[in-house]
C-alpha cells in the first residue's frame, strides 16, 4: 500500500531535522525556579507556591471592576443559544466587546488597554466562556497567541506604538501558524517569505485561522530563504488581513463552537514591509512557543468556568429529579459523579490561579506549570462535561432548543460537551504536550547525559558527559531515598484542628515526586537513546505529574481560603476530597508504567497498517465523500471567493 503523497510544495524533512527545529525553537536555560520542573525531578518545593501568591490591591480593583462590566454584557447582550443557532457571534455583540475593552484586557494602558493581571484576564475569559464558548475562544486567540502578545514580549516600540493602540480597541488579530499539510510538525512549513527590496513577499496556504475570517490584523509564521545577508528560517511577521493578495477561502465549521470564525487563508505575493516583522529571521518558532507559555493559561480557565456551570447544573438537576423514592444525588453512582466534578473544579481552579498569579509575579518560570495546567484543564474539562450528560441522561443527550420546546428548561449539556472537545487539540493536542512536558522534565537529564545517548557524538563527547553525569547522579540519586514526605509531621499548618488533615496529601505529593524521579532515571537507563519512542511512557510520567502538581495547587488554595476565612472549611474539604481522588489516579499510573499493552500495541498497529487486518472492516459502508486526506495547498492565485469580513 503506498502512503498518500503530500502537497508538492511542503519540504520534505527527516525525523531528526523535525526534531532539530524543535529543540531549537524551545528555550534552552532555566534562569528562574520552577515547581514543576522540581518536582519531576524529585524535590518538592513547597515554598514556591506557599504561602499562595496573591494579587496587589489595585489589580484586584481594576479587575474586579471590569468583571462586574463585563458580567453585565454578558446577562444582558450576549445570547448564547442565538449564536449556536445561527453559528455566527452578532456583529453588534464584536461592537459592544469593543467598546467594552474587552479587546485590550491584556494590553497597557498607555496604548489604550485595560493592562489587566493574567489572573483577572483568564476570570473574565471563564465568565463570558461560560456564556458562549465561541465568544471565549475569540477573545483568547486574539489576545493569547495573536498579535498582542508576540508585540509585547518581541516587537519593537515602533510595532507596539503602531499596532497595540488599534489592537486594544477595535482591530481583531489571529494567529496563522498551521497548514493543510502541517501541524505539530512546524520543520515542514511550506508558506514563504521572499525578501524583495524593503518587502517581504509571501505565498502559501494557512489552515484552522481562528479569527481569520474576521481578523483586521495577522501574525503570520512563513518561511524565508537562506541567501546573502539573510538568515532565513521560519519568521513571524504582522499582516495587514487586507492586503492584496490575502484570500479567505473558505469559513470552516465544525462539531463545536459553532460561532468560531475559523477559516482557510490564502497568500499570494502578499508583499509584508520588513519593518513587519517580529524579531530576527529564523525566530518565528522561539516567538510562537514563548507566546504560549502564558497563552495555553486561557483554554484551562475557560474549562475552570465550565467547571463550575456542570457543578450548578447538576446539583440543581440531581436535587430535583427523583428516582426511586430520593433525589438522584442521593444514588451512590450519582453521587461520585456530582463528588467528582465539584472536587476537579476546586482542584482546576486552584491549578489556572496559582499558575496565573505565578505568571504576573514573574518570579518563577511557569513555562511547566502552563502547559500542564492546558493539559489537565482540556482532559478534566471533558471529563466533567461528560458525567453532566450522564447526570442528566436523556436531556444530557438532548439539545437545549428541543428541550425549550417541549416545555423544560434548556440546559445546553450536549453543547457544553461539543464545545470543549477541541480543547484537547487547540494550542497542542494532549499528545504533543505530553511530549513537550516531558522533554522539558528530563532537560536536566539531558543537559548531563545527553551526548552519551546521541548516536551523532564522538567517543571523546561521551566520554566527557559520562564524567560529568557521573558527578551529578552521585549527588541527586541519594536525595531520592528518603525525604520530608516520610516523617509524619512534616507540613503541620495543614493540618489546622476541626479541618481534615492535607498535610497528608502533601507527604503523599512529597513521596511520589521522588518514586517518579526514579521511575525517569530508570527508563533513561533502561531504554537510552529510545526514550524518545515511548510515548506511552512518557505521557503517564506527564499524566503522575499533573495530578502532583493539582494537588499541591488544590491544598494550598485551601489553606489560603482557610487563613483569609473565604469558605475554608469546605474549600479543606473540597481539596481533601480532589486528593483522594486524585491519588487513586496516580497508583493506577505508576502501576502502567510498567504493567501496559505499549508493545502489543505496537505490533498490532504494523499489521494493521501493512493490511492485514482490512478483513475485520468488511460488513460497513463508508459514507464518507470522496477527495484527497490532505488538501492541496500549492501556491498561487485564489480560484475562490474572499469570504472575509470586516466589523466596523
Amino acid at each position: 500500500m503506498s502512503a498518500p503523497s503530500a502537497p508538492k510544495n511542503t519540504p520534505r524533512v527527516t525525523e531528526r531535522e523535525a526534531r532539530q527545529v524543535a529543540e531549537a525553537a524551545r528555550e534552552q536555560d532555566w534562569h528562574k525556579p520552577s515547581f514543576a520542573k522540581e518536582l519531576f525531578l524529585g524535590r518538592f518545593r513547597l515554598d514556591l507556591i506557599h504561602p499562595h501568591p496573591l494579587p496587589a490591591a489595585d489589580d484586584v480593583r481594576r479587575g474586579e471592576a471590569f468583571l462586574a462590566r463585563l458580567r453585565e454584557f454578558c446577562e444582558t447582550r450576549i445570547d448564547g443559544a442565538l449564536i449556536e443557532r445561527e453559528a455566527r457571534i452578532p456583529d453588534e455583540v464584536i461592537r459592544g466587546l469593543k467598546e467594552l475593552g474587552a479587546l485590550g484586557m491584556k494590553i497597557d494602558p498607555k496604548y489604550g488597554g485595560l493592562g489587566l493581571t493574567q489572573v483577572y484576564y483568564n476570570k473574565a475569559l471563564a465568565l463570558v466562556g461560560s456564556v458562549s464558548p465561541a465568544i471565549g475562544a475569540l477573545l483568547s486567540a486574539h489576545q493569547s497567541i495573536g498579535v498582542p502578545q508576540p508585540l509585547k514580549l518581541f516587537g519593537s516600540q515602533e510595532q507596539r506604538d503602531a499596532f497595540l493602540p488599534r489592537l486594544a480597541r477595535t482591530d481583531i488579530s489571529a494567529f496563522l501558524l498551521t497548514e493543510p499539510d502541517v501541524g505539530s510538525d512546524p520543520a515542514r512549513l511550506a508558506t514563504s517569505a521572499v525578501p524583495d527590496g524593503p518587502d517581504y513577499v509571501l505565498d502559501g496556504v494557512k489552515l484552522w485561522t481562528t479569527n481569520g475570517v474576521v481578523a483586521d490584523l495577522l501574525v503570520v509564521m512563513a518561511r524565508v530563504p537562506k541567501s546573502e545577508g539573510h538568515k532565513g528560517g521560519i519568521t513571524a511577521f504582522v499582516v495587514e488581513a487586507d492586503s492584496p493578495g490575502i484570500t479567505v477561502e473558505h469559513r470552516n465549521a465544525f462539531m463545536g463552537l459553532r460561532g468560531l470564525e475559523n477559516g482557510v487563508t490564502r497568500f499570494h505575493q502578499v508583499r509584508v514591509p520588513a519593518a513587519n516583522r517580529i524579531g530576527p529571521e529564523g525566530a518565528g518558532l522561539k516567538i510562537a512557543l514563548t507566546t504560549l507559555n502564558t497563552g495555553r493559561l486561557s483554554l484551562p480557565a475557560m474549562c475552570v468556568g465550565a467547571g463550575k456551570w456542570c457543578l450548578k447544573i447538576a446539583r440543581e438537576w440531581s436535587a430535583a429529579r427523583e428516582q426511586w423514592g430520593r433525589p438522584v444525588a442521593r444514588h451512590e453512582a450519582v453521587g461520585a459523579k456530582i463528588s467528582f466534578i465539584a472536587a476537579t473544579t476546586f482542584a482546576l481552579e486552584a491549578v489556572v490561579d496559582l499558575s496565573s498569579q505565578m505568571a504576573d509575579e514573574n518570579r518563577n518560570d511557569i513555562r511547566i506549570e502552563a502547559a500542564l495546567a492546558k493539559l489537565y484543564g482540556s482532559e478534566m474539562g471533558c471529563l466533567m462535561a461528560d458525567e453532566l450528560v450522564q447526570i442528566r441522561g436523556g436531556r444530557g443527550f438532548e439539545t437545549a432548543e428541543s428541550l425549550a420546546a417541549r416545555g423544560e428548561r434548556a440546559v445546553a449539556a450536549e453543547q457544553l460537551l461539543r464545545d470543549l472537545r477541541i480543547n484537547r487539540i487547540f494550542e497542542g493536542s494532549t499528545e504533543i504536550m505530553h511530549l513537550m512536558i516531558a522533554r522539558e522534565a528530563v532537560d536536566a537529564h539531558l543537559k548531563v547525559a545527553g551526548d552519551i545517548i546521541d548516536p551523532d557524538k564522538p567517543l571523546s563527547a561521551k566520554a566527557k558527559a559520562g564524567a560529568n553525569a557521573a558527578g551529578f547522579y552521585a549527588r541527586w540519586l541519594p536525595r531520592l531515598v528518603a525525604g520530608p514526605g516520610q516523617l509524619p509531621r512534616t507540613y503541620a499548618e495543614f493540618n489546622p484542628p476541626g479541618h481534615p488533615d492535607l498535610s497528608a496529601h502533601l507527604r503523599y505529593v512529597e513521596r511520589s515526586s521522588r518514586k517518579l524521579a526514579r521511575s525517569t532515571f530508570y527508563a533513561m537507563s533502561r531504554w537510552q537513546g529510545r526514550m524518545e519512542t515511548k510515548q506511552g511512557f512518557l505521557g503517564r510520567i506527564v499524566d503522575i505529574g499533573a495530578e502532583l502538581f493539582a494537588m499541591s495547587a488544590a491544598c494550598v488554595r485551601a489553606e489560603l481560603l482557610r487563613s483569609s476565612d473565604d469558605h475554608g472549611r469546605e474549600a479543606y474539604r473540597l481539596a481533601d476530597v480532589f486528593c483522594h481522588q486524585s491519588r487513586v489516579r496516580v497508583e493506577e499510573l505508576f502501576t502502567r508504567l510498567w504493567s501496559n499493552t505499549d508493545d502489543l500495541d505496537r505490533h498490532l498497529v504494523d499489521g494493521i497498517l501493512s493490511g492485514a487486518y482490512t478483513w475485520l472492516e468488511d460488513g460497513v459502508v463508508d459514507p464518507s465523500g470522496e477527495g484527497p486526506w490532505i488538501a492541496d495547498a500549492t501556491p498561487g492565485p485564489s480560484a475562490r471567493e474572499n469570504v472575509h469580513r470586516t466589523i466596523g
